[in-house]
C-alpha cells in the first residue's frame, strides 16, 4: 500500500490563507494522499482545486472543542456537504461523556450521521482528555451512531496520537470500523508506529515529510 494513501493531508490554523490551502491542494495532487483536511470555510475552493485528482476534501465538524449542540453540528455538516465535503471528522461532545451523559453523546453523533449520507464520517474522541473506560465507551457510541472511524485527537488540545491509544480503540471498535490516529504524528517513525499498532489513516500537517522520508 502507497503510504500516501492512508495520509489525511491537513491543514487546520486558523489563521491559513488561501495561498497555503492551495499548496496543500497541490501536494495533495502530487503525492496522491487520501484527502486534504481543511476548515470549512476552505472546503468549497479545496474542491475546485481537487477536481479530477481522486483525492477527497475531508472538513472538521464542532472543531475543536466539540462542544456545541447536536443541531448545530447537524446543520454544520449538512453545509459541509453541500459544499463539496467528501468525508467529516466530528469532534465528539467531551464534557458530556465525560459526565455520563452517553445519550447525549449518541445523539449527537447520530445527528451528524444522518446529515451526511453517504459521506465517511470520522468521530474526534480527543484521547488525551479521557479515561480508558471511557475512549472504550466513546468507541461503543461512535459504533453504534454508524460511524466509520474513531480518531484520536483534534491536535489542538494537550496530547495527540500514541500508539497506546491506537490500539485500544482498534480494539474497541467492530472490524469494520477503522482509526485515524491525529496530532504529533510527523515522521514516518511516527506514521509507521501508528499504523502497527492499527490505525488506517493518518491525520498530519507533515504528509510530505512523511512519505519523503520514507
Amino acid at each position: 500500500m502507497n503510504p500516501a494513501k492512508l495520509i489525511d493531508h491537513t491543514l487546520l490554523k486558523p489563521a491559513a490563507t488561501q495561498a497555503q490551502i492551495e499548496r496543500l491542494c497541490q501536494e495533495a495532487r502530487t503525492y496522491g494522499f487520501a484527502s486534504v483536511c481543511v476548515n470549512p470555510y476552505w472546503v468549497k475552493f479545496a474542491k475546485k482545486q481537487l477536481k479530477g485528482s481522486g483525492v477527497h476534501v475531508c472538513t472538521v465538524i464542532g472543531f475543536a472543542l466539540g462542544a456545541t449542540t447536536p443541531a448545530v453540528k447537524a446543520f454544520e455538516a449538512q453545509q459541509a456537504v453541500k459544499d463539496g465535503a467528501d468525508e467529516l471528522d466530528m469532534v465528539l461532545n467531551i464534557g458530556a461523556l465525560k459526565s455520563g451523559d452517553t445519550a447525549t453523546v449518541l445523539k449527537d453523533i447520530r445527528a451528524v450521521r444522518k446529515a451526511c449520507p453517504g459521506k465517511i464520517l470520522k468521530v474526534i474522541l480527543e484521547t488525551c482528555e479521557l479515561t480508558d473506560p471511557e475512549k472504550v465507551t466513546a468507541c461503543r457510541l461512535a459504533a453504534k451512531a454508524g460511524a466509520d472511524f474513531v480518531k484520536t485527537s483534534t491536535g489542538f488540545s494537550s496530547g495527540g496520537a500514541t500508539a497506546k491509544d491506537v490500539a485500544l480503540l482498534r480494539k474497541s471498535i467492530p472490524a469494520q470500523m477503522q482509526v485515524k490516529a491525529s496530532g504529533g504524528v510527523r515522521t514516518w517513525a511516527d506514521f509507521k508506529k501508528m499504523t502497527s499498532a492499527g490505525a488506517t489513516r493518518i491525520g498530519t500537517s507533515g504528509g510530505v515529510r512523511i512519505v519523503e522520508g520514507k
